[in-house]
């Protein structure tokens, strides 16, 4: 079915595509209640034969599906890592001891506070949302489960700290892909984030403490919090020494070591601590990277919380995933980002239309893209033109990719963040989202100084661009 007379597609072509994508997600995921392989399966077969329709053969087709699916290897192996870890910091009492030092230390009524501050400073130490998320935030909902707080509430928190960090840590590789895209000297791409950055997490932060006192009015039930504090003495061995894997990683990720050994020396210090002050066996502790941790305590708290990890417990999160990239691939293949572009340049007037455009622009990125760093690159590459034209500095542009790129990542759920949030959280997108504050009131902030003015620097005709010298080389995601 090959046919030389390549097109791009028509807007109305994209406009049912997408219809149907939503048609199909909705009624699979909703009234039917199946998984969302088989809706991401249905959308190959709406774009390939959308692609047919445009003159692409069925060959390059296939191959544009193996290509997104490529593209996001790397990521996959992330997850493969992060599985293992979770298992074994679980059986070598780290995670436990985390959630039992803070049972002890943080009231309920700035728990989430404390939560959106300690997955901040962790993510921008580390520069990894992932890597967060799967530390630190799985320790902080089981802790908001002993409050007794939705977690959807507390997922929202932990979720709207770990990418306050990562988009501000010059450690995290979609800050420097960022800078890179965009032109921009890496540390002037932080220093421009900042002005949105501070104000988001100061407004978040305010929101999430009220959201703290109104749950907490009429007190928690900390009888409740006593009982699981003596449940962990009893099934785990607690104490101090256990979070020196958590502060080996830290470290690590701190110094920009690659992310994937650094989560494996994490996970082999997991197992070594199981065996040390667990009293595990030894295969028994190895296993735990596949298999993930297993316990029958009687206590709902412990069993429902720590019954997880391994890598095992990461393989549909990882199919889920390689069939939301495939879809990536075609959708990029056809050419609708090329379409999509050329009519948002049509509404680019001024300093507000350019922000809005650019942050949509990063965010069809995520939801045709189904990938992090794909949005990045589209919310670059679609306005880029725009921005010289109006004479606007290239730091406006950085700031406005990471904005509507990474901060509305885990907002898709068949986006790699999204899939992955959902999945170590235990929560759904749909459940969490209305909680992402910072990431809203971060958009809501870069919009206000695009429609006002605000912070919008501009570049004289006859100033050079000294960013424009910058190596442009697109580095490798870890996310």
């Amino acid at each position: 079915m090959l046919n030389n007379n390549i097109r791009l597609p028509k807007l109305s072509e994209i406009f049912t595509v997408l219809a149907l994508f939503l048609v199909i997600m909705y009624f699979s995921l909703a009234v039917f209640n199946f998984p969302i392989h088989l809706p991401l399966i249905a959308a190959w077969f709406l774009v390939i034969f959308l692609g047919l329709r445009l003159g692409h053969s069925y060959n390059s087709l296939q191959t544009s599906i193996s290509n997104g699916i490529h593209a996001g290897l790397e990521a996959i192996l992330v997850i493969i890592f992060v599985g293992a870890l979770i298992g074994t910091w679980i059986a070598g009492g780290v995670v436990p001891s985390i959630i039992y030092y803070g049972l002890e230390i943080i009231h309920p009524s700035i728990f989430l506070l404390a939560t959106l501050i300690i997955c901040a400073v962790t993510a921008l130490a580390t520069g990894t949302s992932w890597g967060t998320v799967g530390t630190a935030g799985i320790a902080m909902m089981g802790i908001g489960e002993s409050f007794g707080l939705p977690l959807s509430l507390v997922a929202g928190a932990v979720i709207s700290g770990a990418y306050f960090g990562d988009k501000l840590s010059p450690l995290s590789d979609t800050t420097v892909m960022t800078a890179s895209l965009a032109r921009v000297e890496l540390i002037a791409h932080v220093r421009s984030m900042l002005v949105i950055g501070f104000p988001a997490l100061l407004i978040s932060g305010i929101l999430f403490l009220i959201a703290g006192f109104l749950f907490n009015k009429n007190g928690s039930d900390m009888s409740v919090v006593q009982e699981n504090i003596n449940a962990l003495n009893a099934n785990f061995n607690v104490g101090w020494y256990m979070l020196i894997p958590m502060l080996i990683v830290i470290i690590m990720l701190a110094r920009r070591m690659p992310t994937i050994p650094t989560l494996a020396i994490g996970s082999v210090l997991g197992i070594i601590w199981a065996w040390l002050f667990q009293g595990a066996d030894v295969i028994q502790a190895i296993a735990t990277l596949y298999s993930g941790f297993s316990i029958e305590s009687g206590v709902p708290f412990i069993d429902q919380l720590f019954n997880r990890g391994g890598i095992e417990s990461m393989l549909g999160l990882i199919s889920i995933m390689i069939l939301a990239l495939g879809f990536g691939g075609l959708m990029d293949h056809v050419g609708t980002l090329d379409v999509l572009r050329d009519r948002l340049a049509k509404f680019i007037t001024g300093s507000g239309s350019l922000t809005l455009a650019t942050i949509i622009s990063a965010f069809m990125g995520n939801f045709f893209g189904s990938a992090g760093y794909v949005s990045l690159i589209t919310g670059a590459k679609m306005t880029d033109k725009s921005y010289e034209k109006l004479k606007i500095d290239r730091r406006v542009l950085s700031r406005n990719v990471e904005t509507g790129g990474t901060l509305t990542a885990p907002m898709v759920g068949w986006s790699d963040n999204g899939l992955y949030m959902a999945a170590v959280l235990g929560v759904a997108t749909m459940s969490y989202i209305p909680f992402l504050w910072l990431n809203f009131v971060a958009i809501g902030i870069a919009l206000f100084y695009g429609f006002s003015g605000k912070f919008i620097w501009y570049v004289e005709d006859s100033e050079p661009n000294k960013s424009e010298e910058l190596d442009t080389k697109v580095p490798n995601i870890n996310a």
